[in-house]
């Protein structure tokens, strides 16, 4: 690189990455985890925030559209911001037990990692200036995510957008014969499905009870089963179970597939609703600190409160209460009042959890 012609640079990567961790917690914090991260340099201050905040956008749209899981869009307070990063923007998610957890960061870090590593091109005046870069990033913490935010104690619950298999077919019969004539059937249902772009698995294997099929696939989390067996084939129903509300119907085989594509995504929306829910039902906001204080330990989730806008009332709070500042909203409504520990003034109101 020398020119500004030759920017912005883009680079992607997925590594691992091992760590020295005094206490690991599987997904969430472990010696060795897998990581996508990126880093980019630019000629302008501008090109650089755009390209931060297209991230954090892309980060956004993942793990709500894919993952199911309603998160919190903000930008980290200066304490707790990358180290030497100008900005670093974050989505928060809340996990069942009602602790928060970041869930991925998209960093803005101007010119101070370009002038630790003497990083120059020459501008479009002739003259060296430094890039302004970003970086960010996301790691196997989100199946930590994934499994906490949804899953039941019948195993995981999976979202459709995200499954393996989608859908998967199994076959009740006491003979040969009978699976035999219910192969034929579930032959021509997996076109249909596949036909949809829907993932299927035909569980055929003779070493299994149907029952034990179950409960496998429902530890999975496997979105929808359907199960065929003799009277079905006889009557041309079929019985659907969906994962995550464990219902069980029987309905006609024919336009299976169309009722199947529907009923994966009322899967994916029922996960997403069910997930922001709970999350909304647990922001509460607070004016004082007792109130504060009160909440972590009765209730959990994120409180909402005033934030004089000093490292030192927040370290404080931390202290006192091993809650962080998870993130300065960015729909954040200006709201006069007093910080909830200090009473200084504030203008507007930022989250505070208890994380992982």
């Amino acid at each position: 690189m020398q020119s500004y012609r030759d920017l912005p640079l883009l680079y992607n990567q997925w590594a691992n990455v091992v760590r020295w961790e005094m206490r690991t917690r599987l997904f969430l914090r472990t010696a060795e985890f897998l990581w996508q991260e990126g880093h980019t340099a630019h000629a302008t201050s501008e090109e650089a925030l755009v390209e931060a905040q297209q991230m954090h956008e892309v980060y956004t749209r993942f793990v709500e559209d894919f993952m199911a899981i309603p998160i919190i869009k903000g930008a980290k307070s200066e304490n707790e911001r990358f180290a030497g990063a100008l900005e670093t923007f974050t989505i928060e998610a809340l996990m069942q037990d009602g602790k928060a957890l970041q869930a991925g960061t998209s960093h803005f870090l101007g010119q101070n990692f370009a002038k630790a590593f003497d990083v120059k091109f020459t501008n479009k005046e002739g003259k060296q200036d430094y890039v302004w870069a970003t970086s960010w990033g996301v790691t196997t913490r989100l199946i930590g995510a994934l499994i906490m935010t949804h899953s039941d104690d019948n195993g995981l619950v999976l979202p459709p957008n995200l499954a393996p298999y989608q859908v998967v077919i199994v076959p009740i019969y006491k003979s040969q014969e009978e699976l035999d004539a219910i192969t034929a059937k579930v032959n021509d249902i997996t076109q249909e499905l596949r036909a949809l772009g829907i993932s299927v698995k035909y569980d055929n294997r003779t070493t299994h009870k149907p029952g034990w099929k179950f409960a496998e696939y429902e530890l999975k989390g496997v979105p929808v089963r359907l199960a065929l067996g003799p009277r079905d084939l006889k009557n041309g129903t079929i019985e659907v179970a969906r994962r995550d509300t464990l219902e069980k119907t029987n309905t006609t085989q024919d336009g299976i597939a169309g009722y199947v594509k529907d009923l994966l995504r009322d899967i994916q929306d029922n996960l997403f609703t069910k997930a922001k829910t709970f999350r909304d039902d647990h922001i509460t906001a607070v004016d004082n600190f007792e109130d504060f204080k009160e909440t972590l330990e009765t209730k959990g989730g994120f409180v909402s409160a005033h934030w004089d806008g000093t490292a030192e009332t927040e370290k404080k709070i931390k202290e006192l209460t091993k809650a962080t500042l998870r993130c300065i909203p960015l729909d954040q409504t200006p709201e006069d009042g007093s910080c909830v520990y200090s009473g200084k003034p504030s203008k507007g109101r930022v989250l505070f959890a208890r994380a992982y």
